[in-house]
């Protein structure tokens, strides 16, 4: 777990590095004063201490892990779309600003369908169109909360839901 993050915080971004802008407290008599704070620095990794066993210094290679791609999705509670930060398993985890998604395409759930958005604001639908379907058939089930592949789209809504996918 710590390397995939480590993967994605190397690999994504991180902002640039700080200097540390915490105050220190002066040392206490009776106590350690605490170790200065030293910066990190990306660059190349000093190798790890001979100890005669050829595994002890093989590389870790880590897995290629992209970086996570926003999505447009329907947030139930509010009724409206938000960008997903990050989801997956039928849900997203953490929401964002409003949105549209690119096709336009949207759940409404007043009547459980899709249908096209002619025009919309702050993640709602202010006017609907003609039935439809999202591009990837991830659609969300107002039965479960939860997002499924489609297997059998008819009519802006899903006759049969198959497995979990992404947001």
């Amino acid at each position: 777990m710590i390397a995939i993050a480590a993967a994605l915080i190397l690999g994504c971004g991180r902002p640039a590095d700080r200097p540390s802008t915490l105050p220190v407290a002066p040392a206490d008599p009776g106590h350690a004063a605490p170790a200065p704070a030293t910066q990190a620095r990306p660059g190349a990794a000093s190798p790890p201490p001979a100890s005669g066993s050829p595994a002890a210094s093989a590389p870790v290679a880590l897995p290629v892990v992209g970086c996570p791609t926003p999505s447009c999705a329907f947030h139930a509670g509010a009724g409206a779309y938000f960008t997903c930060l990050s989801g997956g398993a039928g849900a997203c985890f953490h929401f964002g600003a409003p949105c549209t998604p690119p096709d336009a395409c949207m759940f409404d759930p007043a009547d459980r369908t899709y249908k096209q958005c002619a025009r919309s604001s702050e993640g709602s639908c202010q006017q609907w169109a003609a039935a439809c379907a999202p591009a990837g058939r991830c659609m969300f089930n107002a039965t479960d909360g939860l997002y499924h592949a489609c297997d059998d789209v008819a009519g802006g809504g899903c006759k049969h839901y198959g497995a979990l996918c992404a947001p």
